[in-house]
């Protein structure tokens, strides 16, 4: 018969082991994790308590029940950010050969990293013990001061600075497909919605169909939408710019004297670094799937990760090659390919077409938002069940979002130049996709030190701080020199 053994990590960090035994000897009473292991003479396959009974209460952990197919949508729709509209104005200060080979090395660089994640998300497949949350492993692998310290605010400027700019960048798209409606109708842009206004429709739009959705899994539906409306808007925007040719008289760029070509050099890296998201969110939505010794659920999200890979450089690629292109310089800051192709296309392009394409990056941000405020709303609705022991009743975890959402609406107000700073506060919180990934595998899985693993791990690791301080001084730099217009409260 199964032997059914009650392991509680307290224990284990107040008995005397040596490191190799423990991957969580730093972990604090506040991170503590019951695990229940199945022995048997036949080697049990399952898993049946694999999980603290209070991550049955929370959104991130509640169901279970995901496949590959699931995961690939949520790494899809989460994957692709309003960053890779901006891909051709990289390749205006990089050129065609190192804009495509940046490219290519930033794909490679942040798939390897998302492999070295979904293989820290169960460590030890043997004990059970998963790590569902980017803070909960950082906090076991440097230890609960360092790892908080290095992991809070990446992962929670990753969730909710994420869901703000969906606002800000939604509510702009959303004016531009009501101009768009409206035309030359002088009497319907009188109707036109202001700015604020905008921004309140995307956010109680996301906030209503967030209340139908309880856990991050439920979410399935929704990601697979998102993921066909990215994939659908990149492609018109891509085929249409073919279709349309290049735009005749780029504008040219002035001199370098002063530096700004080494500086937009360096803003171009920066650019396509951060076209690639959803790092964050790995470990989460590998937390759905069921997993057990015979399949262990790295399997079944590997395959995801490829799928949703593939799709995400059949987006990319055409996106930042066409685009650049076909209008060169004329790539705009704001929405990249997109508000280009709108106002220089719109006359000799059908309302219904460029509408479409308006209407399915909406329906994309409205869809990312939902899967980006998941870790935000399991952290609140993990202070109640710590309090009190028991599952959020539903109007508590209605609260919550609404509460989520109206943060998320302020700030998107108050701070509608948010998007102008993504570059530069990405480039601070990037280390949690390139850096700590590589870090994490070094402690955890205590690689033999100089063996291939170690030297390549440790040494994308030293490249990533390097290359993340880089980019953060050339965005403060062109910050400093081009100026931000910080129009607080007064959105455009």
């Amino acid at each position: 018969m199964a032997e059914t053994v009650d392991i509680r990590l307290d224990r284990i960090l107040s008995s005397k082991v040596t490191p190799a035994k423990t991957l969580t000897e730093t972990i604090s009473e506040d991170h503590v994790i019951s695990v229940l292991e199945t022995s048997s003479i036949d080697g049990g396959d399952e898993f049946p308590g694999e999980r603290n009974p209070q991550d049955r209460w929370l959104p991130i952990t509640e169901s279970r029940n995901g496949t590959t197919l699931r995961a690939a949508f949520h790494l899809l729709c989460s994957g692709i950010g309003y960053q890779a509209l901006l891909l051709p104005i990289a390749f205006i200060s990089l050129g065609w050969s190192w804009g495509i080979i940046s490219l290519s090395l930033a794909f490679s660089w942040q798939l390897y990293t998302t492999w070295l994640l979904v293989n820290l998300h169960e460590p030890s497949p043997q004990n059970g013990i998963r790590f569902t949350r980017y803070l909960h492993l950082s906090i076991v692998a440097f230890g609960e001061k360092l790892g908080k310290l290095l992991g809070l605010f990446p992962t929670m400027y990753l969730s909710t600075g994420t869901c703000i700019v969906f606002i800000i960048t939604g509510g702009s798209i959303m004016e531009l497909l009501f101009q768009i409606i409206c035309d030359d109708d002088l009497g319907c842009k009188a109707k036109a919605l202001t700015g604020p206004q905008w921004f309140l429709l995307f956010m109680c739009i996301a906030i209503f169909a967030a209340q139908f959705f309880p856990n991050l899994n439920s979410l399935a539906v929704v990601s697979a939408i998102g993921s066909i409306a990215v994939v659908f808007y990149c492609f018109l925007l891509w085929v249409m710019s073919v279709d349309k040719g290049r735009v005749h008289d780029p504008v040219k760029t002035g001199g370098d004297d002063d530096g700004s070509g080494f500086r937009h050099v360096l803003n171009g890296f920066g650019i396509i670094a951060l076209a690639f998201k959803g790092h964050n969110l790995v470990l989460e939505i590998q937390g759905t799937i069921p997993t057990n010794r015979k399949k262990p659920s790295r399997k079944s999200m590997w395959r995801g990760v490829i799928i949703a890979y593939l799709l995400i450089a059949m987006c990319m690629y055409p996106i930042a090659i066409v685009g650049y292109w076909a209008y060169e310089n004329k790539v705009y800051p704001n929405l990249g390919i997109l508000t280009s192709f709108i106002n220089l296309h719109r006359k000799s392009t059908s309302k219904l077409l460029t509408g479409a394409i308006c209407l399915a990056a909406i329906i994309h941000y409205l869809c990312a938002y939902q899967i980006y405020a998941m870790p935000a709303l399991d952290n609140f609705e993990r202070i109640y069940v710590t309090k009190k022991n028991k599952r959020c009743p539903r109007w508590v975890r209605s609260a919550i979002k609404i509460l989520f959402g109206g943060f998320t609406y302020f700030v998107s107000v108050a701070l509608p130049f948010l998007p102008s700073l993504g570059l530069f506060i990405g480039s601070l919180v990037m280390p949690l996709t390139l850096v700590y990934p590589c870090m994490m595998w070094v402690v955890v899985k205590k690689p033999v030190r100089f063996s291939m693993m170690w030297c390549i791990n440790v040494g994308l690791g030293v490249l990533g701080v390097v290359f993340c301080g880089v980019c953060a001084g050339g965005a403060l730099w062109s910050l400093i020199v081009d100026g931000l217009d910080a129009n607080f409260f007064k959105p455009k």
